[in-house]
């Protein structure tokens, strides 16, 4: 249900959805970390309302600390159902009392610098490109250790920008190594950045949608929505966002947020 009273939900093109889980494994209760002065998740929030496409934005909460939190500094927030299998199927929750709404953006509740210019160019994609059903991003690598490490998730996409394969080994596979290829220009290699665009109604129909073999290998639920033979649009960005996810992620954070 709303938490936001009668004036919540107007007819919009465009929302954005942050989900927000209280129990997180590698750093615990990392969204209501606040050594900034206020917690993650509002840094999350603040950044998400500087895009000027979507036309609301909205925490997609699993529990009361979160919700207080995100009500605290004067956010709206949504309750999901705390058993939620993933922050995809906590944002369709909510989705499902979006009508009228065309597009969803997914906001990880853990990106704090995220960019306003990258949120409305996904809804820009889609907006321009109506056979697609989801959108996101990806920017250059330019580091031999990044384009090896199987937690950065790498994307090839074609000529049009859409989205050929995600995976977490380095793509393409260069059979000649040569140290320069990570300065070409255009790159060849691509780092996938967790930005998600949805057309509402399919995003209401992707929980339904079996599982594939490859995204069962790679551990990846935008290879799900490719082996059904949709299209999901690539925007490149200069510089990538990065997660929270270590206590070391969330130092570096602090200390950016505390010298700027």
């Amino acid at each position: 249900m709303s938490r936001s009273g009668d004036k919540y939900y107007d007819l919009h093109t465009s929302h954005i959805v942050i989900p927000a889980r209280l129990a997180s494994t590698r750093l615990p209760r990392k969204l209501l970390l606040e050594e900034t002065g206020k917690p993650l998740i509002c840094h999350t929030y603040d950044a998400a309302l500087t895009a000027k496409r979507p036309a609301g934005v909205c925490v997609a909460a699993d529990h009361e600390e979160i919700a207080e939190a995100v009500e605290a500094f004067g956010g709206i927030v949504e309750m999901t159902d705390p058993e939620a299998k993933s922050g995809t199927d906590r944002v369709a929750e909510v989705a499902t009392r979006l009508e009228g709404t065309d597009i969803i953006v997914n906001v990880q509740g853990d990106e704090p610098d995220l960019a306003g210019e990258s949120i409305d160019l996904v809804i820009d994609l889609l907006e321009k490109n109506p056979d697609a059903v989801m959108s996101t991003l990806a920017t250059p690598i330019r580091s031999r250790r990044q384009l090896e490490d199987p937690s950065c998730v790498k994307v090839v996409f074609d000529s049009d920008n859409r989205a050929l394969y995600f995976s977490r080994s380095p793509i393409p596979h260069a059979r000649e190594w040569d140290d320069d290829l990570l300065e070409a220009d255009p790159p060849h290699f691509y780092q996938h950045v967790g930005l998600y665009a949805y057309r509402r109604d399919f995003l209401l129909r992707l929980a339904k949608l079996p599982e594939c073999e490859l995204e069962k290998l790679e551990k990846l639920e935008q290879l799900r929505v490719l082996n059904a033979g949709h299209s999901i649009m690539v925007g490149v960005v200069d510089e990538p966002t990065f997660g929270i996810d270590t206590p070391e992620d969330y130092r570096a954070f602090v200390e950016r947020r505390l010298a700027g």
